[in-house]
């Protein structure tokens, strides 16, 4: 059983389970390659009463070479559904149980969790104040985000891989100045997921994509390919929007979270820059902070106007240039407005609700066989599409989004942070596409489902 296949290695997202250990999982290594240490044979043992329960696998898990890990109080009704599961499990790219209830494509939606922020700089007259609300919302978004919007103390799990085609349509915040979004799955090999925000009230758009390179090296490193780039209609102002590299950390502790690594800047055609730098604890736990910030904008002849610091996760600090603080904000408490999507029965079969809907459900009733079933089902259905030439890869054609080559706004923006595009590591700039999506009516691929289905 190969639990993770080649492409699988680049999956977005994470697969980790929940803190709070129990122990343990024993391995019995053999030679590991580069990214992954293989077992001839991996035995899951859970103890309980004095019994021991010995699971046995064959193939290769996708977990840094060590000799033991802790793993979720649930575990042990979990570790005997293992035990039960039948058929080829190959195509499972990670335990059941450590899956999250939605897909990656759905990750776009923490962007506008906040929409009072997303919009906020629309209302703003002043270029340098302007700048301080787009860095406000940036760094408001990255809770939800990193978090898939669950609480840190409930840890991360692993969202389901999406597949080519794949959408997620929803729109956040009060009726009649909703902020909408449209991401699409536009690329499977690599994983690179675009996506398109607007309030059409406010005149504020974000348009973007990435493509996450995942290794392991103790704690998982995911590395963000790609760009962003916010647009303030009202005065004709762009900004270039980072997406920051994680590292998974915490995992031999079995208390695994995301922590931001990295200096990122946020490029205002106005000239204001905000420099943005992520830090956390240092190694084994000594010294930092967790998801600790650090923030600068300054203007084009390198005056500070402005500063911001604390943690992401918590709380963060804003002071103007004398050091005075204008504002704490706290991001624990701040209120998260929910996804609206139309009802399943309305959406298109390649949305990603009804696409994913029976592991989605069989996620919350906790039954691991049903996941692995309906998981298999889907993903053998499209290993079968790409089969077809007419239904290949090479030829596909994505529904909201085009190709293209270049990005004048983005490019010119990234000149300033010291950037450029990397449109070979992406199959392309991604750019959403209006006129094309005024002409879509459902259902958008003309009887293809994405379980193969006409």
């Amino acid at each position: 059983m190969d639990l993770y296949t080649k492409h699988d290695r680049e999956a977005v997202g994470w697969w980790f389970f929940s803190p709070s250990p129990l122990p343990l999982i024993e391995h019995l290594p053999s030679k590991p390659d580069n990214t992954f240490s293989s077992w001839k044979t991996t035995r899951l043992v859970q103890t309980s009463g004095g019994k021991k329960n010995i699971f046995h696998f064959d193939g290769r898990l996708p977990i840094p070479e060590f000799r033991s890990q802790t793993i979720p109080p649930h575990f042990p009704e979990k570790a005997n559904s293992i035990g039960t599961l039948k058929g080829d499990l190959s195509n499972i790219t990670a335990p059941p149980f450590v899956l999250a209830d939605k897909s990656t494509t759905e990750f776009p939606r923490y962007w506008i969790s906040h929409p009072d922020l997303f919009v906020a700089p629309a209302s703003e007259p002043d270029d340098a104040k302007r700048s301080l609300a787009v860095l406000k919302w940036f760094l408001a978004s990255l809770r939800g985000q990193q978090y898939a919007g669950r609480k840190p103390s409930e840890g991360v799990k692993k969202p389901l891989n999406a597949f080519l085609g794949e959408l997620f349509i929803a729109e956040i915040g009060p009726e009649g100045e909703e902020t909408r979004l449209v991401s699409e799955q536009v690329s499977h090999h690599p994983p690179v997921t675009a996506c398109y925000l607007w309030n059409q009230k406010h005149g504020v758009r974000a348009e973007g994509y990435t493509r996450q390179a995942i290794t392991f090296s103790g704690s998982v490193n995911i590395q963000q390919i790609g760009h962003a780039v916010l647009t303030v209609e009202k005065y004709g102002e762009d900004y270039l929007i980072p997406l920051p590299n994680v590292k998974v950390k915490g995992i031999l502790s079995g208390g695994p979270y995301p922590e931001l690594n990295g200096s990122y800047k946020i490029v205002s055609s106005s000239g204001y820059v905000a420099e943005v730098d992520f830090s956390g604890k240092g190694v084994l736990g000594f010294g930092g902070e967790r998801n600790h910030v650090k923030a600068k904008i300054h203007d084009k002849d390198g005056l500070v106007v402005y500063t911001v610091e604390g943690s992401w996760t918590e709380k963060l600090i804003f002071k103007d240039s004398t050091g005075s603080t204008l504002e704490t904000y706290d991001c624990a408490a701040a209120p998260v407005s929910e996804a609206r999507t139309a009802p399943l029965s309305s959406q298109d079969p390649w949305e990603s609700r009804v696409a994913w809907h029976g592991v989605i459900e069989a996620i919350h009733k906790g039954d691991m066989q049903g996941v692995a079933n309906a998981k298999s089902t889907l993903e053998n259905a499209q290993r079968a599409m790409r089969k077809h030439s007419e239904t290949s890869e090479e030829a596909w054609e994505t529904l909201f989004f085009r190709r293209e080559k270049a990005h004048a706004v983005a490019s010119k923006l990234m000149e300033v942070a010291g950037m450029g595009l990397e449109v070979e590591k992406t199959r392309g700039v991604w750019r959403f596409d209006g006129e094309k999506a005024k002409g879509l009516e459902k259902p958008w691929r003309s009887g293809l489902e994405p379980a193969g289905r006409h």
